[in-house]
This record gives structure tokens, C-alpha cells and sequence, in this order.
């Protein structure tokens, strides 16, 4: 009974020694930005929706000749 009580404070000081000097848990993982929440890509699809506006095409289409 006694070595399975030393086992279990073992296993305590083990994993209060892990979360005291272990690695950081403040390095989160980057994540991926899809097109949608990405302010460059809709901002650059706002400027080709004007310009389509302003040469009376639509966006992302070529103008016919």
C-alpha cells in the first residue's frame, strides 16, 4: 500500500515539475486564414469590383470587343 501511495506523490511531483518547466503552452499553433476573412484578398477584390464598375464590365470577367 505504501509503495502505491509513493507512486501516485511521484506522479504528482512529476506532472507539477512538467507544468512548472515544461514547454510553453503560450505557443499557439498559427491557423489558416481562408480568402474570406483575409482583409488583403477582399480588399483587392473590392478594387477589381470598382474597376469593373468604372469601365462597365463586371468584376473578374474581360471586357468584350
Amino acid at each position: 500500500m505504501i509503495y502505491l501511495l509513493a507512486l501516485i506523490g511521484l506522479v504528482a511531483v512529476i506532472v507539477l515539475f512538467w507544468k512548472a518547466f515544461g514547454p510553453s503552452a503560450q505557443a499557439a499553433p498559427t491557423r489558416t486564414v481562408g480568402p474570406d476573412d483575409d482583409p488583403d484578398f477582399l480588399w483587392r477584390l473590392n478594387r477589381e469590383a470598382r474597376r469593373g464598375e468604372k469601365d462597365g464590365t463586371e468584376a473578374g470577367t474581360e471586357p468584350s470587343e
